[in-house]
């Protein structure tokens, strides 16, 4: 299978992929938040908190109010644009990195593919520090006590106050793990979806915005199954108590003997229901933004 060569202008990535950033963060945040709470519970029976993906959601929302499932929101909002823009500016530098394999200079499906996979590394860098953040101020529950974290800005100093600047950026690794082959899964899947749903002898930059939804939706959907327990790893080892994991292997292992080979997919049907529609105006985003871009600043 192939796809259209068409012209890759990294500045307009970079602006257009930050746009598509704030779309997707305000259309999946919710279900993010649930997500997270629900991988970094303990698998021990009659002490688990909720119960599965609509618990959760209705003891957040009866306990913390509909402002709870927005909770770390400010660390993706504040770098979505950055992050974001870097990941569709990674995509461009890999598809331009490559020679169209392909007859008429068009790109093939392992071309996206590895594009997909620069673009995970370009992002990982800007993501790891953030996500840490995120999760750790998704898993605070209010209490009379107080909380931990005013906020992100707090929860960095306080991070960075106890172990150094290794601490803020704790989980890269694990980071890098998760994204490489589920940014290659997700662009490739975008992109074949695209070319599949383009009539005969038509452009698949025409497409009308419900099938630009579509092919987003699915590519979400792509990378929240090739990446899901990595990710369920990642956020394990990211609010751990120091000391309590190694490393990513260390994680792993734990969490196979003491709670199944399933407890790396705790989440998962929040996370699926969150990775279609956040996606798909991820995409839309960016093609809107792209044709404005296009039309504003055709040499650019």
């Amino acid at each position: 299978m192939t796809g259209e060569k068409r012209q890759i202008s990294l500045p307009k990535n970079l602006i257009a992929g930050g746009f598509a950033g704030i779309c997707l963060t305000f259309a999946g945040h919710p279900l993010d938040t649930i997500k997270v709470r629900l991988q970094t519970q303990l698998s021990t029976g009659e002490s688990k908190l909720y119960k599965g993906t609509f618990d959760c959601f209705k003891k957040i929302v009866t306990k913390e109010g509909i402002r709870g499932l927005y909770k770390g929101m400010a660390t993706p909002i504040i770098g979505i644009t950055v992050v974001s823009g870097v990941n569709f500016f990674g995509y461009g530098c890999g598809l331009k990195l490559q020679d169209p394999s392909q007859p008429n200079n068009q790109y093939g499906a392992g071309q996206f593919f590895v594009g997909g996979m620069v673009s995970g590394v370009f992002k990982t860098l800007l993501v790891a520090p953030g996500e840490r953040i995120k999760c750790l101020l998704q898993m605070q529950i209010d209490s009379a006590v107080g909380k931990r974290y005013a906020g992100p800005v707090d929860c960095a100093k306080q991070l960075y106050k106890q172990s150094g600047i290794r601490n803020v950026f704790k989980g890269t690794f694990a980071t890098l793990v998760r994204d490489v082959p589920g940014s290659g899964f997700y662009f490739i899947t975008y992109e074949l979806m695209k070319q599949a749903l383009t009539p005969e002898g038509g452009s698949s930059s025409n497409l009308g915005a419900g099938m630009v939804l579509l092919a987003g939706g699915t590519a979400g959907v792509a990378n929240c199954v090739s990446t899901y327990a990595a990710d369920t790893l990642k956020s394990r080892l990211q609010t751990a108590p120091e000391g309590r994991y190694r490393n990513l292997l260390h994680v792993f292992t734990s969490l196979y003997k003491q709670e199944g080979f399933m407890s790396l997919f705790q989440g998962f049907s929040a996370a699926l229901l969150r990775s279609f529609p956040a996606n798909a105006a991820c995409f839309l985003g960016f093609e809107f933004a792209l044709k404005i871009l296009n039309w504003a600043a055709p040499s650019l």
